[in-house]
């Protein structure tokens, strides 16, 4: 995740004319941690230089939530990824028109309309006329893995008028927040969780909107998980709340949750694990597993191991 992240931020940078040369690019694969964000600092003073501000996240991020990167005033180029963004990412246009193309979509940016992108949803942009500048935003921090359920596991959210004006005001203080010395990443983070709140009004698309199914089935389930997930749930007793058959239970939950229910209760577990190991650093694995709804240790390791490729204790140890 981190190399490709890496290798589309350099590729943006040399669309804009910011110089990296072979053999930065060859040790900026290579680096890590604070060394790799050295070097993209070098990158966003030559863009600040150029009058559009860039900034990048330049140390771990101990927050939940925290911009990785954010940009402002950027004279928008067109660009093509077959294979998506790493990172949530958010454009807005601040003047002029932009076109935004994902699978069978065009979305026309006019000023103050935004569209945000989940990780790997294949897109290109270009502008529309001349002078596309644009503002935009890439998200990180501890609970990243949480954001798609923050957001109901939209790919394609949008915003445009007053909620645009508000994410436009947003982006304004975070970037404010980067140009501190030092970083007010505390701050930022604040701004970047109520960035994501903002998004999160929209996330319910237009199919969603008001289908009987969906409010009648998926959201009490959603909400049952959010109140009991600590308890040992099962898709039949969560199916037998609601009054319909596991199976229809479960093909609802792909229609509108893009996830089965068990994937859906497996990541709402982890992300209260993850919060746990950090708030409570003193709370023994096993303790935390029953915390969540895991009375098999063993279990909760696998499944923790499986969402985020470490044990609960290496998670905690790099954080803390």
């Amino acid at each position: 995740m981190e190399s490709l992240f890496i290798e589309q931020i350099i590729k943006d940078l040399q669309k804009k004319s910011i110089r990296i040369l072979p053999v930065e690019y060859k040790i900026l694969k290579q680096l890590t941690g604070g060394k790799r964000r050295a070097m993209l600092g070098i990158a966003e003073k030559e863009g600040r230089k150029r009058g559009m501000p860039i900034y990048f996240n330049s140390t771990l991020s101990r927050e939940p939530f925290q911009f990785d990167s954010l940009g402002i005033h950027w004279e928008q180029e067109p660009n093509r990824r077959p294979k998506g963004f790493p990172l949530y990412h958010y454009l807005q246009t601040e003047k002029g028109i932009g076109t935004v193309v994902v699978g069978k979509e065009r979305y026309l940016l006019e000023e103050d309309q935004g569209i945000l992108l989940a990780p790997g949803v294949p897109h290109e942009y270009h502008g529309e006329g001349d002078g596309w500048v644009t503002l935009f935003a890439t998200f990180s921090g501890l609970l990243q893995e949480s954001i798609p359920m923050l957001l109901r596991n939209a790919s394609v959210l949008l915003t445009e008028g007053e909620k645009g004006k508000a994410v436009r005001d947003i982006i304004q203080k975070a970037v404010e927040c980067f140009e501190e010395t030092p970083v007010n990443l505390y701050l930022a983070s604040v701004y970047s969780y109520q960035l994501l709140l903002l998004l999160s009004d929209g996330r319910t698309m237009p199919e969603r909107t008001g289908n009987p199914a969906m409010e009648k089935y998926v959201r009490p389930v959603l909400k049952l998980i959010q109140d009991r997930y600590m308890e040992p749930l099962t898709l039949e007793e969560l199916s037998g709340r609601v009054y319909v058959s596991p199976q229809y239970l479960s093909r609802l939950f792909l229609q509108y949750m893009g996830c089965s229910v068990y994937e859906y209760l497996t990541g709402y577990r982890i992300t209260r694990a993850k919060e746990l190991l950090l708030r409570c650093p003193d709370r023994r694995i096993q303790v935390i597993a029953n915390d969540v709804g895991y009375s098999d240790t063993s279990h909760f390791i696998l499944m923790f191991r499986r969402a985020t490729e470490m044990t609960p204790g290496a998670f905690r140890r790099m954080h803390l």
